[in-house]
């Protein structure tokens, strides 16, 4: 088996973030989210991986280029992105075998093993993974026969036919590439996959779905990017590699090599990068701090704080998503309480 994994998009809703980094690459718990999915489809056997790119592909390929990964890893540029059935074919030359194909902006606490036993013992020519959600408009969506098997599948309806929504993973034969040749564009002008899939299903093909157990994100918003940084995170099991000096540590912590923990508090679960300093702070449940960090007199809970910022005298920072190589430092204005979406390379005064 093969992988197809999508690190393409602009992230229009993670902006200003996204203008300068791929959002499949922002961290969640101090690893970008780009990482999971290569992980899931390694575990699930996948021999190969093709990733496709869109903007920053550069950024893209550095990262990713920085692991030695078990597998072989090829990079398939895109271009205008117009459509998850799109990128299928602009890499139809990768996919002569079975594959899984993953988007690259998605974390699946379970993996998907179990999947892909499913997908080879009921020989169908595409599996589709399924969630129940409280929104259906947001997602593609399945109707479901009484059997449980595919009606038909919708992307995006206004009025949903049901609550299960595609969770952005699936397993093809290659008999997709020749549905994703046969659809034309939709009402949004991009090749479905979703118009793909329907098209092997009207066309005689055996389509499963296989139901996602434990929690799924798509981090496509900040509040996603933070609900996985939590559970994630919930997860970890403490450990010290660093350094700690009249500090107290409580609960699940984890300091990677270099770091330090000076005169501060810090309340786990949470994560402090390589060569982070945290002087004189509080460091509460559920965050994030990166690599070469330094955090000084200011209290931070429930963020992420990315590689190489600095955060001094801010006060009070919750639910923040700050970006690499920020400066944030205290001056006169109020209020104290911060919440922060902050881009790359940004200066700002508190």
């Amino acid at each position: 088996m093969k992988a197809l994994i999508l690190s393409g998009g602009s992230g229009t809703r993670l902006r200003p973030l996204t203008y300068s980094q791929q959002k499949q690459l922002i961290p969640v718990a101090n690893r970008p989210v780009l990482f999971y999915a290569i992980e899931d489809v390694i575990e699930a056997g996948a021999e190969e991986i093709g990733i496709i790119l869109g903007p920053n592909k550069e950024q893209v390929m550095e990262t990713v280029r920085s692991v030695d990964w078990p597998v072989p890893i090829r990079f398939i540029y895109q271009g205008e992105p117009k459509g998850l059935a799109h990128t299928i074919l602009v890499a139809e030359d990768f996919l002569d075998e079975d594959f899984v194909m993953y988007l690259g902006d998605n974390i699946l606490r379970d993996g998907i093993v179990n999947h892909e036993k499913r997908f080879r013992a009921t020989n169908s020519s595409a599996s589709v993974l399924l969630t129940p959600v409280d929104d259906p408009q947001r997602f593609g969506v399945a109707d479901l026969n009484p059997d449980g098997s595919i009606r038909r599948l919708v992307e995006k309806p206004k009025e949903p036919p049901s609550n299960f929504a595609l969770v952005g993973v699936y397993f093809f034969t290659p008999s997709i590439i020749q549905a994703c040749k046969s659809i034309t564009p939709s009402w949004r002008n991009e090749l479905e996959i979703t118009d793909a899939i329907q098209w092997l299903i009207e066309h005689g093909y055996k389509v499963d779905a296989s139901f996602v157990e434990g929690w799924w994100k798509d981090t496509g918003k900040p509040e996603d990017i933070f609900d996985a940084n939590r559970l994630i995170l919930d997860d970890i099991d403490g450990r010290c590699e660093g350094e700690v000096e009249e500090s107290r540590i409580l609960g699940r912590v984890v300091m990677e090599k270099g770091a330090r923990i000076i005169r501060s508090v810090v309340k786990g679960p949470c994560i402090i990068g390589e060569r982070s300093t945290i002087s004189d702070s509080y460091i509460g449940p559920y965050t994030s701090i990166g690599i070469g960090c330094r955090i000084s007199g200011t209290e931070i809970e429930d963020s992420i704080v990315m590689d190489e910022s600095s955060i001094l005298n801010a006060g009070k920072v919750v639910e923040s998503l700050i970006g690499r190589n920020v400066r944030i430092r205290e001056c006169d204005s109020l209020p104290r309480g911060s919440r922060l979406i902050v881009g790359d390379n940004s200066d700002i005064s508190l």
